[in-house]
């Protein structure tokens, strides 16, 4: 089931548990914009390559639409229409006056010098700077984006709007981000682990974690949860996965993933199949890397007793279905990666106070 065909189904059966109206419903599952780009630009050896970038604004009921921009080979129509509907409500759950949106881009940025990446990202924003804007529609980092992203952005829209700091989030310090933003979303699913846990009479420590990802998320969550006295027993990214039963040292390893741009070949664990990373035997399992990670094909080999969902709709219906037969407890995505956004609002709010006619929420007189 792809990304959009699940979360549509995720929230047809909400609207039937909350009992909404047939016409609400439908009207909350179109989106309210679908924006779809070519990005032509010269390479490095001067050949010309062309991408095609994405944009759907999904429901600005509650405030200016929010969402992250993607570069990643899988970025699609599909999968961004399903990652703004599920902004829409992540928002909402964590009480934040935004509405939802996702943009992204069908490239693999690892294949990409960082003069491509800048090019890249500028022609993207000229296509699209007239339909977003500081109360409009706000984009933040995602996969294979961050500050830099951001800092190109702000900069190629400001050439059209003048200066903007508010119309991105995730920024570098130096252009008006948050000091906390790069930590935000990994420790929120801290928080939320937490929560989770002392509903079940547990706590954090003497836990056995398993990770699969070990990028912004996946490392910040690693790291919060190891001082506070969880055990990562296993750990996965894209170049491979270890394993090490009695705890794998974090610091260590971010140290290791930052040199070698991965957690291959870390000597303080062993190696193992990055396919079984999700059926190793834990307490928690995190998944913080694509969706769809879980289905109903592995659904019945995990051996976690909790799984929090780090990554947006890691988890398909039909591994829903089986794992809470199992007795398996899932924290949404839509509640246990809000960290993100949370300290994204606060970087929009105080950039907002400081460059626009209103202030803190409220216009001057």
């Amino acid at each position: 089931m792809n990304a959009l065909a699940a979360t549509n189904r995720n929230f047809k059966l909400a609207a039937r548990l909350l009992g909404l109206d047939s016409k609400l419903e439908k009207s909350l599952l179109i989106p309210f914009r679908e924006i779809k780009v070519e990005c032509t630009i010269p390479k490095d050896d001067g050949s010309l390559a062309s991408f095609v970038g994405f944009r759907v604004q999904h429901d600005n009921a509650r405030g200016p639409m929010k969402g992250g921009i993607r570069y990643h080979p899988e970025v699609d129509p599909d999968e961004v229409n399903a990652l703004a509907q599920l902004m829409t409500w992540k928002t909402a759950v964590a009480n934040i006056p935004y509405g939802g949106a996702k943009g992204g881009i069908g490239c693999d940025p690892g294949e990409l010098s960082i003069s491509e990446l800048e090019r890249l990202t500028r022609v993207f924003t000229q296509k699209i700077h007239d339909l977003v804007g500081v109360h409009t529609d706000v984009p933040a980092p995602d996969m294979g984006t961050g500050p830099q992203t951001m800092a190109w952005i702000l900069d190629e829209y400001s050439k059209f709007h003048g200066y903007s700091p508010a119309v991105v989030t995730g920024k570098p310090i130096d252009l008006g981000g948050s000091l906390g933003r790069d930590a935000a979303t990994g420790r929120g699913v801290l928080y939320a682990t937490e929560a989770l846990l002392n509903e079940h009479g547990k706590s954090i420590s003497g836990q056995r974690f398993v990770i699969q990802g070990f990028g912004n998320v996946g490392s910040w969550a690693a790291r919060l949860i190891s001082e506070n006295g969880g055990k990562i027993v296993a750990i996965s990214d894209v170049t491979g996965a270890i394993k090490n039963s009695n705890g794998i040292d974090i610091l260590s390893l971010v140290k290791h993933a930052n040199e070698h741009r991965g957690v291959k070949g870390f000597e303080g664990a062993n190696p193992i199949d990055p396919k079984s990373i999700l059926v190793e035997d834990c307490d928690i399992l995190i998944p913080a890397a694509l969706g769809g990670v879980i289905n109903k094909e592995n659904a019945n080999e995990i051996k976690a007793k909790f799984i929090i969902e780090a990554a947006n709709h890691p988890t398909d219906p039909e591994a829903d279905e089986i794992l809470s037969k199992k007795g398996v407890v899932i924290l949404p995505d839509i509640y246990a990666n809000s960290g993100g956004v949370t300290v994204s609002y606060f970087e929009w709010v105080q950039q907002n106070c400081r460059t626009s006619k209103v202030s803190c929420g409220r216009k001057k007189r």
